[in-house]
This record gives structure tokens, C-alpha cells and sequence, in this order.
């Protein structure tokens, strides 16, 4: 399903044996008493799954991403194998590792990856717009956990809607602040996005809107259109003529 995932997963070989009892997996970092390791974006993520048989017969361990088959080494597979996730990307959110016996495959054991990341808003945009035409702002949220709040400013105060004629719109992904007719005076300014995520505080982007004097449309095709038919109906005329003087010299 994901291409990323051959290079994301790389087998990593051990030779040394252990003395747990059943299968157990170990990572960096720890995971909770839930089973869930909690990490971050471009994060490396080592799982080491171990079982305390004593001999190298019937303990091949078998590895499962979600319920797709892990690919390993021959040299990591008896006794203890390890897989590490690098870099973590936003796919392996909620995606479960599971380990077990491949003679038994009852015995196992799982944990899940919980991948957060804030919302991306570090950059800034500089928009020129015409006056009476539409703007759009558009600020990406989207975030693990979820922002709890999103905030827009104009010049360095909460956006009025109703006197600035504003439309905002937020479906969890994406908050948009828009406006069908742009007035130099209500509309050219600074707007700051903030979102408040509870893991990673408060994110802004910057919006520059400069508004241009609105400039006569040309109508291009129109005029073409008109000037065909009159060079169209001319010949017709010219050639309508033609035919009478041949005509009437005959």
C-alpha cells in the first residue's frame, strides 16, 4: 500500500540470546502499559521482539505491519529479530507491529505507533488582489492531537466578520477566511492564523494582502468574434458584387 515502507523498515541482525519467557518486544522509545509508543514525525522507532527458547528449532519469529508481512534477513529471524521504523512518517500513525511464533501463532504480542505532529504553520504568503474581486485565506490545521482553537487576526486584532464581510469556514483539516468583494480599505492588511494545539502551543501563519485598483477586463474573444463576422460578411458582399458586374459585362 505504501511504497515508503521497504526503505522505512530495515532489518536489523542480533546474535545473542535471551532468557523472557514467551515472545515480548522491546523499543526505543519505551512504549505505555497500553502497548502505544508515542513519537514524532522524521523520529526512528527500533522494535526488538524476542522469545527464550533454547535451541534455534521452531522459534523463527515472524513480523506483521498492520496485517501485511514484514520482510527480514535470514540472520534475523531465530530467537530475536529487530525492525526499526526510520524516518517516521505520517502514514505509521496508528499502525500496529505485531510479533509471534511462526510454529505458534497464538504467542504474540503487539504494539502501536502514536505519531503526533503540530499543525504546519511556520510560513508566511504576501497576496495581491484586485478591488471587488475574491479572497481567500486559507490556513492548514490539521495535527495530532487536534488543535483546540483557531484564531484570525487583522493588523494585530480578532477578525470582525460581520463588519469586515467575512466568511470563515473550519472542517478540522483546513480554516478558511474569505470574502466575495474586496475593499482597499476594509480588506488590505496583515491577517495572522493561530492555531493553539494542547501538545505543541500556538502556530501562526502570516498573510500579506495588498488590494489593486480594479483594471477594465478586455474582451478578447468577443471583439475577435465581431471582427470575424464583419470580415466574413464583407467578403460575402464583395464577392455578391463581383458576380453582378461579371454579370452584367457579359
Amino acid at each position: 500500500m505504501r511504497l515508503m515502507l521497504i526503505p522505512a523498515i530495515l532489518n536489523c541482525l542480533f546474535y545473542f540470546s535471551t532468557q523472557t519467557s514467551g515472545v515480548t518486544i522491546e523499543s526505543i522509545p519505551a512504549a505505555n502499559s497500553e502497548g502505544y509508543i508515542l513519537t514524532e514525525l522524521n523520529k526512528t522507532i527500533s522494535l526488538t521482539c524476542k522469545h527464550d527458547a533454547t535451541s534455534d528449532i521452531d522459534n523463527e519469529l515472524v513480523w506483521l505491519r498492520n496485517d501485511a508481512l514484514v520482510s527480514l534477513n535470514e540472520g534475523n529471524k531465530n530467537g530475536q529479530s529487530r525492525v526499526c521504523i526510520s524516518p517516521v512518517i505520517l502514514e505509521d500513525r496508528e499502525t500496529i507491529f505485531t510479533c509471534y511464533l511462526r510454529s505458534n501463532a497464538s504467542n504474540r504480542v503487539s504494539v502501536v505507533l502514536n505519531v503526533t505532529y503540530p499543525p504546519p504553520l511556520t510560513d508566511s504568503e504576501e497576496i495581491t488582489v484586485e478591488e471587488e474581486a475574491s479572497l481567500i485565506l486559507n490556513c492548514v490545521i490539521e495535527a495530532y492531537p487536534p488543535v483546540s482553537s483557531v484564531v484570525w487576526m487583522l493588523n494585530g486584532t480578532e477578525v470582525d466578520l460581520k463588519e469586515g464581510r467575512f466568511t470563515l469556514a473550519n472542517n478540522g483539516l483546513s480554516s478558511t477566511l474569505s470574502t466575495e468583494k474586496v475593499q482597499q480599505s476594509l480588506h488590505e492588511a496583515t491577517y495572522i492564523c493561530a492555531a493553539v494545539s494542547p501538545l505543541y502551543g500556538t502556530k501562526t501563519k502570516v498573510f500579506t494582502v495588498n488590494v489593486t485598483d480594479k483594471t477594465l477586463k478586455f474582451p478578447l474573444y468577443p471583439m475577435i468574434a465581431g471582427i470575424v463576422v464583419v470580415c466574413l460578411t464583407s467578403i460575402l458582399a464583395v464577392a455578391s458584387r463581383w458576380r453582378k458586374i461579371v454579370k452584367c459585362c457579359k
